[in-house]
C-alpha cells in the first residue's frame, strides 16, 4: 500500500471517525477552523445539569465531514481542497501547499485577512449588483482572476487546458505560467481568445526575447513579469512531501526514462536551467521590457510602496500584490497587510491585482476595500482542478463569485466602486 492510498484512507477514517465531533465540541465549536457553530449542532447544550446534554437530531460525524463526491456538493473552497489532498500524489501536494522556511508567511496572508472585519452598511438598496471591473482596456464581469501557477498537469492530466475551460465558461481572466504545462497556443485555443501571460526573467536575455516573441505572436495583451524569485526559495514543506512519495519520478517528470523534458514555453529557446536564477535582476529589466514589446507590463511580486512607485517610474501599466502565496522570501507579511501602503503609492495611476491567501469571497471584498482592483486566487481554484477537473475550476469559481456578492449584498455595496476604506476595520 502507497503513502498516497493511506493518506486517503486515513482521511475518509477520520472523516467518519467520532473523534472528529469530540474535537470540534473540546474546540468549541471552532475545531475545524472552518464552522464555528458545528459544535451546536446538538440543541440544548450543557442544559441538562449534572451530566450531558442529549444529542437530539445530531447528523452522525460521516455526514458532516464526509468527503464531496462532485464538484456540485462542495459547500466552500475548502470542501474542494479535501478532495484534492485525498487524490493529488504526495509529491505534487507538496509542492502546491509549500510556503518557505516555516511556513510562516504562508500563514500570514490568511491571518491578515481574518484581522480585518467588514462593516455592514443597513437600508442599502442593493437589489441590483455590478461587479464589472475595467483592467488594461478589457472590462470582465468580475473582479476574480485566475494567477498563473505553474505544471498544472500535477493536479489533473488536463491541467492549464481544464483551467482555462473553466475560466472560458465562467468568463473570468486567466494568466498562464511560464513553467505551464501546456503553451500557450493551446491554453489559448482552450479559452476561446488569449490569455494574459505571466513571464519568469531569465540570465539569458535570447530566452527572454524569444519567449515575448512566441507570446506576441499568440496575441497575448499582457505581460505580467514576476520579480519576487530572483533565487530559489527554501520550500522545506515541498522537500518533506517529497522524500515520503514513493513513487517513481520518471513516471511523471521523464519521457521515455530519459531526462526532465523542457517546459513547453521554454522549446525552442537555448534555455538552461541555470538561466533561471537572476539575481542581478534590476528595474533595467522592466525598461528593457517595455523597450522590446508593445504588450502592457505588469509588475508582479510587489510588497511596498517605494517598489509599486518604482514600477509606476519604469513604465508598468500595473502591479501585482504578491509573495507568491507564500513561497517567496521568509517576510512574515501578509499581502493584504502590505496593500494600504501599495494603494497610497499608486494614488490610482494605475491598477492594482492583489493574490495570497484568498479563500473566501468576502476575502476578495477586503481586498477591494483596502486598494485592490482586482484579486487573484492560486491554490483554491487549483484544489478545484485536482478534485474535480474542469467541473471543480468552475465550481471553485462559483463559490468565490457567489460568496463575494452575498458580501455585498448584505454589507450594503451594490457595485464594486462602493466598497470602499469605510466598508473594513481592523479587529
Amino acid at each position: 500500500m502507497t503513502l498516497h492510498t493511506d493518506r486517503r484512507n486515513f482521511l475518509k477514517w477520520l472523516a467518519a471517525s467520532p473523534l472528529a465531533a469530540y474535537a470540534a465540541a473540546c474546540a468549541g465549536g471552532g475545531g475545524t477552523g472552518r464552522d464555528p457553530g458545528m459544535a451546536a449542532a446538538t440543541p440544548g447544550a450543557g442544559a441538562a445539569a449534572g451530566g450531558a446534554a442529549p444529542a437530539l437530531h445530531s447528523p452522525p460525524a460521516s455526514r458532516l465531514h464526509a468527503l464531496a463526491t462532485s464538484a456540485e456538493e462542495a459547500l466552500d473552497i475548502a470542501d474542494l481542497e479535501a478532495v484534492a489532498a485525498a487524490n493529488i500524489p504526495p509529491s505534487h501536494w507538496g509542492y502546491l501547499m509549500t510556503g518557505v522556511d516555516d511556513d510562516a508567511t504562508m500563514a500570514a496572508n490568511r491571518r491578515a485577512f481574518d484581522e480585518v472585519v467588514i462593516r455592514a452598511r443597513r437600508l442599502v438598496d442593493v437589489s441590483t449588483l455590478d461587479t464589472r471591473v475595467d483592467l488594461l482596456g478589457r472590462s470582465w464581469p468580475t473582479p476574480i482572476v485566475l494567477a498563473p501557477a505553474g505544471s498544472q498537469r500535477a493536479y489533473h492530466t488536463e491541467g492549464e487546458l481544464a483551467a482555462a475551460r473553466a475560466a472560458r465558461a465562467r468568463n473570468h481572466l486567466q494568466v498562464l505560467s511560464t513553467v505551464s504545462s501546456t503553451g500557450v497556443e493551446a491554453v489559448n485555443e482552450a479559452r476561446g481568445e488569449p490569455v494574459w501571460y505571466q513571464l519568469y526573467p531569465t540570465s539569458n536575455w535570447d530566452v527572454t526575447r524569444t519567449i515575448i516573441r512566441r507570446v506576441e505572436d499568440a496575441e497575448c495583451p499582457v505581460l505580467v513579469l514576476t520579480v519576487d524569485l530572483p533565487v530559489s526559495s527554501n520550500r522545506l514543506t515541498q522537500e518533506r512531501w517529497r522524500r515520503v512519495d514513493e513513487r517513481r519520478c520518471a513516471g511523471c517528470h521523464t519521457e521515455g526514462g530519459q531526462a526532465p523534458p523542457v517546459k513547453p514555453m521554454y522549446q525552442g529557446t537555448p534555455y538552461r536551467p541555470e538561466d533561471f536564477r537572476t539575481p542581478a535582476l534590476t528595474w533595467e529589466f522592466v525598461d528593457r521590457l517595455k523597450d522590446t514589446t508593445e504588450m502592457k507590463v505588469v509588475v508582479k511580486g510587489l510588497v511596498t510602496g517605494e517598489d509599486a512607485g518604482l514600477a509606476l517610474a519604469h513604465g508598468a501599466d500595473a502591479v501585482w500584490v504578491s509573495n507568491h502565496g507564500g513561497r517567496a522570501e521568509p517576510s512574515g507579511r501578509g499581502t493584504l497587510d502590505v496593500l494600504p501602503e501599495i494603494a497610497d503609492a499608486m494614488a490610482g495611476r494605475a491598477p492594482i491585482i492583489l493574490d495570497s491567501g484568498v479563500r473566501r469571497g468576502a476575502d476578495v471584498f477586503k481586498a477591494l476595500a483596502l486598494g485592490a482592483t482586482a484579486v487573484a486566487v492560486g491554490r483554491p481554484y487549483l484544489w478545484g482542478l485536482g478534485a474535480f477537473g474542469q467541473e471543480g475550476v468552475e465550481r471553485a469559481l462559483e463559490i468565490l463569485r457567489t460568496e463575494l456578492e452575498i458580501t455585498m449584498q448584505l454589507s450594503g455595496t451594490p457595485t464594486l466602486a462602493s466598497i470602499g476604506a469605510g466598508s473594513v476595520a481592523r479587529r
